[in-house]
């Protein structure tokens, strides 16, 4: 008798952690039995959806692939099946569930994600009109910026009620869609590119876009790789994972790609991230010159895995620390992305493995990230955030998340919060059943947890534990109160003069980039009081460091603040809890 659809479903699911001479034989059996099963319902299609990506990243066997990837290169069949019979779509809609090949996706997306999305799929993405909220923020943001573009609307929009929008639009646009219209008048626009992301980003205009059978779709979002790693072994669990002595192996082999192969990269993670309604600051204005590939899979423990990191173009540059951005593959499956920001030998890393993925050897890729990541920046105190261990995201509660980090051998920046994990380690032991409550989960999310490289006692704090460049933010601007009565033009002026003198530079032989870098550093450097005493090989070490922060690599900017021994302490002691509290 043929075992319903609910127990085919619940074997494949634990056929993903059976390994062994049977184990590829026996989910090939349960995938041909699923291949001809008719699906009634969305939730049941969602999980054989699930089982056949974790599948294609963490294959078993040669075998399998051709089998799998069949299975997902028609999916969108079953979705329109399903659909046709009427079946609630909505679970596809999820966070960790949409991008399904067959499905609609909509959201309110930034003007560049937007403008790629229309160069990308023109034909399947339009304004979702029925969605979009024509109420009064919404009609105030039409009107100031509509008549832009579309000629003697401001003799309506300034003042009649009950504007017909669209009439306008329809007379303006002729034959061409209305969100090709939209982007191309922008891009029209004489305003810095900044301005026109702003303007655009006012209108919030909600954007569905129809994948079809996209190879966009994560569905078919994977590539075949250089070479396969097929697991007949059980996966690397996180206990099994020593982060010490992963950092200290030999660096990973990074290799620089052609800008042609960046653009390549930033494609495919824009791609990425669309069909998981996610936005990262780099994913979306990514530098394709910058990229850089570590193909761990090529290496015999490599497991099939290639990591992809990149920096932000000078122009998209933050004020002061360098960012990072990146992604990775498992036998061409994208699992996760990766997010850094620092200075000196500090990063804040941000690191999420997909939803679907997160039974897969998490701890180990994410041990290869950090690996690159600090052959790429030359950090070695890593960093991070508390939203990533539990700080307003329930999920990360949920899932235990500091105790993840913890194992691997972070500490709490916190000598309180630091005390408290110890106290529920001493529990654990105690208690092997014991679970530490939700409620004190959410208290050790309070601060960020830290690991360095090899150079301090386990129980001392270090030097970057209440560092924020925030802090450094916040300073500037309680000077700009008490000082230029809240004039942002005023303290700007008057902190490039003090530092130029300071320094004997002339701005004026600079680039525009330059200046704009100066502008930013001397509203730190000007709380330098000493600044003028530095040496002279201090101060040349310094213009560098100013003028290589809108250069053409961002990680060489990073590199020379670690090589500033005196600008690290000066940065340290305005950006610190302790210093920044004392500043008024």
């Amino acid at each position: 008798m043929p075992k319903p659809l609910d127990a085919l479903l619940g074997s494949l699911e634990a056929a993903k952690s059976r390994f062994g001479p049977r184990a590829a034989s026996e989910t090939k059996r349960l995938l041909e039995q699923l291949s001809h099963h008719e699906f009634a319902d969305a939730k049941s299609l969602l999980r054989f959806h699930e089982c056949l990506l974790f599948l294609r990243a963490f294959p078993h066997a040669a075998s399998l692939v051709p089998k799998i990837e069949k299975l997902l290169n028609t999916f969108h069949e079953r979705v329109e099946k399903i659909r046709g019979r009427g079946a609630d779509m909505s679970v596809f809609d999820d966070f960790d569930t949409s991008g399904v090949t067959g499905t609609t996706m909509q959201d309110t997306l930034n003007f560049e994600a937007a403008r790629w999305l229309v160069q990308r799929i023109p034909r399947n993405v339009e304004i979702a009109w029925d969605d979009y909220a024509e109420d009064y923020q919404a009609e105030r943001a039409m009107g100031t910026t509509w008549p832009r573009f579309i000629p003697l609307l401001a003799e309506d929009a300034d003042v009649e009620a009950n504007i017909p929008w669209r009439r306008w639009l329809d007379a303006a646009r002729g034959r061409e869609r209305d969100l090709e219209f939209f982007i191309r008048q922008f891009e029209q626009l004489a305003v810095t590119a900044r301005e026109r992301a702003e303007l655009y980003d006012s209108l919030r205009i909600p954007i569905g876009w129809h994948l079809e059978n996209l190879k966009l779709s994560r569905t078919r979002n994977w590539s075949r790789p250089r070479r396969f790693l097929f697991h007949t072994a059980p996966l690397i669990t996180r206990s099994q994972v020593s982060l010490a002595r992963e950092l200290a192996r030999p660096a990973p082999r990074l290799t620089k790609l052609s800008a042609r192969e960046g653009e390549a990269v930033m494609q495919t993670i824009r791609e990425i991230m669309l069909v998981r309604y996610r936005e990262l600051y780099g994913t979306t204005l990514g530098d394709p010159r910058s990229v850089a590939r570590a193909d761990l899979g090529a290496d015999s423990d490599g497991r099939g895995v290639v990591i992809h990191l990149w920096n932000l173009p000078p122009e998209r540059r933050l004020p002061l620390r360098a960012y990072v951005a990146g992604f990775t593959l498992k036998n061409g499956v994208p699992i996760n992305y990766i997010e850094a920001i620092g200075l000196c030998e500090w990063i804040e890393v941000g690191f999420n493995t997909f939803y679907t993925y997160r039974q897969g050897e998490t701890a180990w890729i994410y041990a290869q990230a950090l690996r690159c990541l600090c052959a790429f920046t030359g950090a070695t105190t890593i960093s991070v955030y508390p939203y990533q261990i539990g700080q307003n995201n329930d999920e990360a509660l949920d899932s235990g998340a500091f105790w993840f980090y913890r194992k691997l051998g972070f500490r709490s920046g916190r000598a309180d919060l630091e005390e408290l994990a110890r106290r529920e380690e001493q529990k654990i032991v105690a208690d092997p059943q014991y679970r530490t409550p939700r409620r004190t989960l959410k208290h050790l999310a309070e601060a960020h947890v830290f690991y360095e490289m090899g150079r301090r006692p386990a129980n001392t704090p270090g030097a970057w534990d209440t560092f924020s460049t925030r802090n450094l933010g916040l300073r500037v601007n309680r000077r700009m109160a008490r000082e230029f009565s809240g004039n942002a033009g005023r303290i700007r002026e008057a902190s490039v003069k003090q530092v130029a003198r300071a320094l004997r530079l002339n701005p004026e032989r600079w680039t525009a980039a330059q200046r704009r870098s100066l502008e930013n550093w001397s509203l730190i450097l000007a709380l330098i009081p000493d600044l003028e005493s530095w040496s002279a090989e201090e101060k040349r070490d310094l213009t560098g460091i100013i003028r290589s922060q809108s250069g053409a690599s961002e990680m060489r900017y990073l590199r020379l603040t670690q090589r500033h021994p005196r600008l690290r302490r000066e940065l340290l002691r305005l950006g610190s809890t302790k210093s920044g509290a004392s500043s008024k």
